[in-house]
């Protein structure tokens, strides 16, 4: 789920922004890169998973858990004059800044679920991580946090990771990954009842087998 989210984050991000930025990507440490490899990059939007804020327990459900998951969207610009100009913009096309940056990846992320079974984002705080002059550039970097919450369901007690050929499966890293798995339960096909009439003999109440499902008789063959 982690990975499914970040990667539409990027996705909804590099539409929307459009030439706002040079582009948008999941964040891989480019910010400790050399300054000058910063600006050429800018400006840029980059999103990372910050952690899991908090799990609580969903209803009564032993299994079930609702975990709140925050994201976060880094935005960066530079400017040849002044700080102010790095982050208001200027009268040039290409001088974004990155107030306008914070104000379109909030307009463009909160409230949305991306098409995903999650929660609609929230958007948090926006913090400073550079506001500064490198040289004859002045450098902006701000950090904008959305949380969103998904269900995550717990093994039952003693249980494996359930066997399965499905990708999409919640186990599929357990089956690639060749972990201990639990062979899956059978399937419930069938239930015995029993109907007691007033002034009859347990012994003599009707009886009746319902089919829940029908059985897969089917061979593969033709």
């Amino acid at each position: 789920m982690i990975t499914s989210i970040e990667r539409a984050i990027v996705e909804r991000l590099r539409r929307g922004l459009g030439e706002m930025v040079l582009d948008v990507t999941t964040y891989s440490g480019e910010l400790d890169d050399d300054p000058g490899e910063i600006v050429r990059r800018l400006p840029s939007a980059w999103v990372t998973f910050g952690g899991i804020v908090k799990t609580e327990r969903y209803s009564t459900s032993r299994q079930k858990r609702i975990a709140t998951g925050r994201f976060v969207v880094v935005v960066g610009d530079y400017n040849d004059r002044d700080d102010e100009s790095a982050r208001h913009g200027g009268v040039n096309l290409n001088e974004v800044g990155t107030n306008r940056l914070v104000t379109s990846v909030r307009r463009l992320i909160t409230g949305q679920d991306l098409g995903l079974k999650i929660d609609y984002f929230e958007p948090g705080r926006v913090r400073t991580l550079f506001n500064t002059r490198m040289k004859d550039q002045a450098l902006a970097v701000f950090a904008c946090e959305f949380d969103t919450r998904w269900v995550e369901l717990a093994l039952e007690n003693g249980r494996w990771p359930e066997r399965s050929g499905d990708p999409a499966s919640p186990d599929a890293d357990f089956n690639i990954y060749r972990g201990e798995l639990s062979d899956p339960d059978p399937d419930f096909l069938r239930v015995g009842m029993r109907y007691h009439q007033p002034g009859t003999r347990p012994e003599d109440d009707p009886e009746d087998l319902v089919e829940l499902q029908e059985p897969d008789h089917d061979s593969g063959r033709d």
